[in-house]
């Protein structure tokens, strides 16, 4: 079992689900399944116009721009072997039982202890391993998946933080759109399953071990952590769980 402060507060998830994992799972699936059917060419067309060009601001590689980096399994993989260090479990459990332990599905990238919570593996402004970065940040600030906007109504985001860093308006060629909008649904498709499979083993995983999900456990063991006392969060990964020790700071 892995020991170590964790370097961001361990939030409570605002919208943890109220369904049961059954119907968690169905919506996961009937959303992969809506974008699967969501077709490249249309992101394409809005990667050409966005026009990003990186110009190594180094923005996105904060938690202060950009919140925390989930990896998935393919990633998580590639950080165990250039540094097991930069891992920590992702920062919003999905899951508490009945004996205080959380479970969350996968992992993000550590962050150093500045002020704007920069990327474990970022230095004098530059990434340290660039040619080696993860999915995430290959199609950053791409995106393509649903969620509400400021008045509610529920549609695709395909752009985070536009106009906030880098270039815009820059003349993207064709091709090259279009295998952004590939390799950013691909991500998505790839985090959609890996969020199935994790709800899949959690449904198997409760019933054998006869737990469930507490939320008033969740949040008394989220303000003991909160409190400086150490928890135990089980981290989805390769169809395992993986156990942390972990205590805020």
């Amino acid at each position: 079992m892995c020991h170590h402060n964790y370097t961001l507060i361990f939030k409570v998830v605002i919208v943890i689900s109220l369904l049961p994992i059954p119907a968690r799972i169905n919506a996961a699936r009937q959303e992969f399944t809506d974008l699967r059917a969501y077709p490249a060419e249309r992101l394409a067309t809005i990667v050409k116009e966005v026009g990003f060009r990186c110009n190594f601001c180094a923005k996105c590689c904060t938690r202060a721009f950009n919140g925390h980096i989930f990896l998935l399994d393919r990633d998580t993989a590639a950080v165990k072997k250039i540094d097991p260090g930069a891992l920590e479990p992702a920062p919003y459990a999905e899951f508490c039982d009945q004996n205080g332990t959380f479970y969350v599905s996968g992992y993000a990238l550590r962050v150093q202890d500045d002020e704007a919570g920069s990327c474990y593996f970022l230095k004098n402004g530059q990434c340290r391993i660039y040619d080696r970065r993860f999915s995430i940040c290959r199609i950053y600030p791409y995106m393509l998946h649903r969620e509400p906007d400021e008045k509610g109504k529920v549609d695709w985001r395909q752009v985070s933080g536009l106009d906030e860093h880098g270039e815009y308006n820059t003349d993207i060629p064709g091709e090259e759109c279009l295998a952004i909008a590939r390799e950013t649904k691909d991500y998505e498709e790839t985090y959609l399953m890996q969020e199935i499979g994790f709800l899949i083993f959690m449904q198997d995983y409760f019933a054998r071990h006869r737990l469930r999900h507490v939320q008033k456990v969740y949040d008394d063991q989220l303000r003991r952590f909160n409190q400086g006392e150490e928890i135990t969060v089980m981290v989805y990964y390769d169809g395992l769980l993986e156990p942390h020790r972990i205590r805020n700071r």
